[in-house]
């Protein structure tokens, strides 16, 4: 095609254009497209419908129904479905309809291809991490996706905390990397019912974030192998007071059967004195016979019932020490498989990273603290329970030295404290704000490298900067509507989940693509100057003619669009014009003249 020559089409969604250009340069398209669907084709394959719900959500729609009701309907924009590799689109009930009938293992075949399309992304981030000496840092959380609390048409929903409410819906584990370039990459999305909590998912998070980013610390086996040291001992401890509790229940149960055979023949004795007394009509006076065998029976049944309540109080021990003994043994068996598992990480990683695990307090237990030490982590959280906050202030004192860390937050420190039921020393720190006329009470907990105890302005920030992990769900939510479930198929659920995230990082890899590619021409549009929420909402709505040449391809957008005036050129090898069948040319014309019917007189 010659310079002069020019194609030329129509979008209202001219930024969904530029991005279909992108998922194929990275070959997204390519690999959505072979997984298999066992699902009929009619008018469009399941294929495409599945793409369409991607962008679907690249275009930031509310509801579903948007796709082909909204103003300017995604499924009559040919530009785009052209964009993104496909004939058109389907009509919403279409889509609808394949993503109630996808299986879980589609819907996880699908999100393998996120994944293996992330990874290349992820990996170019963990290298420029390394080479610059830094540690990788990972954070994680878990969301709420309420649903009505009176609807029964979600599966497998339950109760449980979301937005400091109980309601109805599910929740998403997330974690997320701190990159050098996107500032945010989300690495995966677990899908959980809604009672599902935090604590729970501390071990699925780490595995998450290693398998994405293929690499792992160094484990801690040396501190896990002390650990079992010290176990060793309780149990030995607890073996020995399990022992002599046993023998002490032993016995009572010996002494209690030798006392109820004393009874029973004293109860025998009485019953035939009783007798005797009554057939020679003899009275039962204190000094008599019948009177002290019946003293002896009382004496005896006094003494059977003390031992009967010696033994239950002897039994009650012996239950809570077993029960202790039982917890420590599986206790052990489980540290020693854990040990087990970091020998062998250990002796298949050669080359270990430095990496940080940032969580907030809901998953701040100290067996989950434990386990991130153990499996090399540093650790940045608060406590689980506020009783350790009750206990620091106990400790508290007139001559205790507040740091200033914020403008209305202070903190004093605890190096390595030993804290009950956490197996390792850890660092403290117990935090007060000043909000109006109270004053409220937090801790921080911390295990690592860094001199936090040194630095508490930089500890106060350090872990503050999970920020970032918070924004970005509030990203998911309010830009591409995250908590808006869409469909009532659990898989498509998941899927919609697994869009999300990978909607957002796509839209930052895609805006980095088109800035390092764009050709300078003059009126350029700035991509730098365009955060998500306005390529979203903004960019990906506007409408722009879609021009080729041998030089390239470009969007001028239109005079009624935010960006009028502007263009946004690239190279020709990154763009080529769909084939020119008569349908094609047919549409083009058509849209070319609603085009020019649409334009102001004069």
């Amino acid at each position: 095609m010659s310079k002069q020559q020019k194609v030329v089409s129509y979008t209202q969604h001219a930024f969904l254009v530029a991005w279909g250009r992108f998922a194929q340069e990275i070959g997204l398209i390519e690999n959505l497209a072979r997984v298999k669907l066992k699902q009929k084709k009619y008018q469009h394959k399941p294929q495409t419908k599945v793409i369409e719900f991607l962008v679907s959500h690249l275009a930031g729609l509310k509801h579903l129904q948007e796709i082909s009701l909204s103003a300017h309907p995604l499924d009559k924009d040919r530009a785009v479905a052209e964009a993104w590799g496909q004939a058109g689109w389907a009509d919403y009930t279409g889509v609808s309809r394949t993503l109630s009938q996808l299986s879980w293992e589609e819907v996880e075949q699908l999100g393998q291809v996120l994944q293996e399309v992330s990874q290349g992304f992820v990996q170019e981030q963990v290298k420029q991490v390394q080479a610059s000496g830094q540690r990788l840092w990972y954070d994680g959380d878990l969301t709420g996706l309420p649903v009505s609390n009176t609807s029964n048409s979600y599966p497998n929903t339950a109760f449980g905390h979301m937005d400091d409410e109980i309601r109805l819906g599910y929740q998403a584990a997330v974690v997320s990397l701190k990159s050098p370039t996107y500032g945010r990459l989300w690495l995966s999305v677990a899908h959980h019912p809604g009672d599902t909590v935090s604590c729970t998912q501390v071990t699925a998070m780490v595995q998450a974030a290693e398998e994405q980013t293929g690499l792992r610390p160094r484990r801690r086996e040396q501190m896990l192998q002390q650990r079992l040291q010290i176990l060793q001992t309780q149990l030995a401890v607890t073996e020995k007071r399990r022992q002599s509790q046993q023998n002490a229940v032993t016995a009572g149960q010996v002494t209690l059967e030798t006392v109820a055979e004393q009874e029973n023949m004293l109860q025998k004795e009485v019953a035939d004195l009783h007798q005797l007394y009554q057939v020679k009509g003899r009275l039962e006076r204190p000094t008599s016979q019948l009177a002290k065998s019946r003293q002896r029976l009382q004496a005896v049944q006094g003494k059977r019932s003390r031992w009967e309540q010696r033994l239950q109080v002897a039994q009650k021990r012996l239950s809570k020490t077993q029960i202790r003994w039982e917890q420590q043994q599986a206790d052990w068996q489980h540290l020693q498989q854990r040990l087990s598992q970091l020998e062998q990480d250990n002796a298949t990683n050669l080359q270990p990273i430095e990496a940080v695990f940032r969580l907030d307090a809901g998953f701040g237990t100290y067996e989950n603290i434990a386990f991130l030490i153990e499996m090399g982590y540093d650790v940045y959280t608060k406590p689980y329970s506020h009783q350790l906050v009750k206990h620091l202030k106990s400790n508290l004192s007139e001559q205790t030295t507040w740091t200033q860390v914020g403008s209305n937050a202070e903190m004093v420190v605890w190096p390595k404290l030993q804290l009950k039921g956490c197996p390792y020393p850890i660092n403290v720190a117990l935090e007060r704000f000043y909000t109006g006329k109270t004053i409220k009470h937090s801790a921080l907990l911390h295990f690592g490298s860094d001199l936090v105890t040194q630095d508490l302005r930089a500890w106060f920030d350090t872990y503050n900067a999970r920020q970032t992990i918070e924004a970005g769900i509030k990203e998911s939510k309010l830009v591409f509507h995250l908590h808006r479930i869409k469909v009532r198929s659990e898989p498509a659920i998941y899927l919609q989940e697994q869009f999300v995230i990978f909607a957002a990082n796509f839209i930052r890899w895609a805006s980095l693509w088109v800035a390092q590619h764009a050709i300078p021409v003059e009126n350029a549009l700035d991509i730098s100057a365009l955060g998500i929420k306005r390529q979203v909402q903004v960019a990906a709505h506007v409408s722009a003619h879609l021009v080729w040449d041998s030089d390239g391809w470009l969007l001028r957008f239109t005079e009624y669009s935010a960006f009028a005036g502007k263009v946004l050129k690239l190279p020709a090898g990154l763009y080529q014009p769909p084939h020119l069948t008569l349908k094609n040319v047919l549409f083009k014309v058509f849209s070319m003249i609603r085009y020019l019917i649409a334009q102001p007189l004069g």
